[in-house]
Parts: structure tokens; sequence; C-alpha cells
């Protein structure tokens, strides 16, 4: 991971709610942040307090039915960033952002990634090799696995890289269990999601002036036999897992109820893991999910 820190501009998010349980009386108390960062006081006789607070949007790219060459998607990004670096420069508040697709076949590298991990020659590689300004060591994307890019705006949320990375993993964590029983967790000094030994998602990211953008990649049916042609995250001695590996092995146990989950094909697998991320992902970081056309990133194609 590279972080890059410069001056830091408060913005306020203009859409708020009343978070109470009954509706606001005809007296109450109501305190405001305003954009200066200020506090003011709007009292009545009945000093009945209601708290505004922030609902954070964020736009949603879900393109996840969609093979996006890596390029593209990474070009994507970039300009997002930039262009949210441009509106906090102006005081202006930005809005969340979050692609959701999957990637032809390909392999990326992190910055400080060793072509020692690579099973194969880098002038002659099986697929793409790519390699990027995101942390971490090799990995594979390809058909099957759902990648989730968010580019955030940390200001707005928790200006703290470990509590970013462990709400990314707890998004997985809490679709895998939640959605089919998955007794996926995190392993102590590791990022990313496992069940066991085995890998079931892959963490990545790249912060910059509390921007952040590449992401994390959940396999659920993609060829596992792509990862043999390296050392996945450069850690020996472990397995590669996918949804619907550990699926076909629970049809077989009658363990916590399992063998009675549904035996969905491939692609209602892709649609069912999908919806599942993307609704924790909105409970995890509190943001509200508004679904944005292609359109939007028209003028961004390469």
């Amino acid at each position: 991971m590279t972080l890059v820190v410069t001056h830091c501009v408060t913005a306020v998010p203009t859409y708020p709610i009343y978070k109470h349980r009954h509706k606001p009386p005809r007296s109450f108390s109501l305190r405001i942040l305003s954009k200066s960062n200020q506090v003011s006081d709007v009292k009545t006789p009945q000093s009945t307090s209601y708290t505004i607070e922030p609902i954070r949007e964020c736009e949603c790219f879900n393109m996840y039915k969609q093979q996006v060459p890596y390029s593209q998607a990474w070009a994507w990004q970039k300009s997002i960033v930039e262009e949210k670096k441009a509106m906090i420069e102006k005081n202006d508040h930005c809005r969340d952002s979050l692609f959701v697709l999957q990637h032809r076949p390909v392999y990326t590298l992190g910055t400080a990634s060793s072509e020692q991990f690579l099973n194969f020659d880098i002038k002659d590689p099986p697929f793409d090799v790519y390699r990027t300004e995101r942390g971490g060591e090799v990995t594979y994307h390809g058909p099957g696995q759902i990648v989730m890019y968010p580019i955030m705006n940390l200001r707005n949320h928790k200006m703290d890289l470990h509590w970013y990375l462990r709400s990314l993993e707890e998004v997985i964590i809490r679709a895998l269990s939640k959605t089919f029983c998955i007794k996926a967790s995190r392993l102590e000094g590791l990022t990313g999601v496992w069940h066991g030994n085995q890998k079931l998602a892959a963490i990545g990211i790249r912060v910059s002036q509390w921007i952040t953008y590449h992401g994390l990649a959940v396999n659920v049916n993609p060829d596992l036999t792509h990862f043999r042609w390296i050392v996945p995250c450069g850690l020996q001695g472990y397995q590669v897992g996918s949804v619907k590996s550990l699926l076909e092995e629970f049809h077989t146990s009658a363990d916590c109820g399992r063998a009675d989950l549904p035996d969905p094909d491939d692609c209602q697998l892709l649609d069912i893991t999908c919806r599942s991320l993307i609704n924790e992902f909105s409970e995890v970081f509190e943001v509200r999910i508004n679904y944005e056309t292609m359109s939007r990133l028209d003028l961004q194609a390469v």
C-alpha cells in the first residue's frame, strides 16, 4: 500500500435525514454542522433533540455480467480518482464510487511484487500481465470472479488504512456467511478472506490523498487452474478456493443445514454473490447505493 498525504479539506455531505423513532414534534432542537465546520443550534422550548446525520451516497457501476479488460477498468479508476481530487481541492463534496465487474483473464502485480512468484516466463505469459500501483503480490483475475473497486474519500469515513482494509474484509465475510453459510474469516497477519487454509478473496489497494482505488476480488466460480501459474499473493503452502467448490462440498455434508442450500447454476451464483456483496458494502460503509449508467464513463473510455 502507498499513502500520499496532502492538505486535508473537510467536505460535508448534503443529504440529511432525521434519525429518530418518531416524527419530529413542532418544537425540537437540532445540531447542524455547516460547511465551515461550525456547529449551530436551533432550539425551541421543548428542547427535544434530534441528530441530523449525513446520508453518504455511493455511485455504483454494476457491470458484473461483463468481462471488462483490465486496462479499461484501471483507466476508469484513475480518471475518477483525479476527478475526486479536483473536487476536494475546490472544497466540493464528492460522493463515493464503486465498480463491480468481472475481468478477462489477467495477472496483476503490486508495486513491489517479485517476479519470483510467477511460474512462467514474463516474456511469454499465458495471459496479459500488468504491474500496478496497488499493494500486495501477484494475483489472477478472470471470469467467475466478482471484482469490486471502491473509490472512496476516506475523509468522509475514517482516515485509517487498517480500518479500511478490515472493513473490506468484513464486507466479504458477511456476504459469504449470510448468503451461503460459509464460515469465512481472517488469518492473523494476512490480508484477505479465508475458509480454513483456502483463500477465497484477495485485497489490494492504493490510497492517494485519502482517495482509495483498486480493491477486492472474490472467487465465485473461476477456473482455479489459472492460479497454478503463480504463487497467489506470494503465499507458499496455501490453497485458493471458491464459493462454488465449497458449496459442492457442503451438499455432501449435513453440517449446519448446508445440505439444504440452493444449488444455483454459475450465472445465478454470480448474481446472488454480487447482490450480497453490494448489500453488505452498503451496510458496512453506511452508504446509500445509487446505480449509474455507463454514460457516466463514456468520456473516460480508452
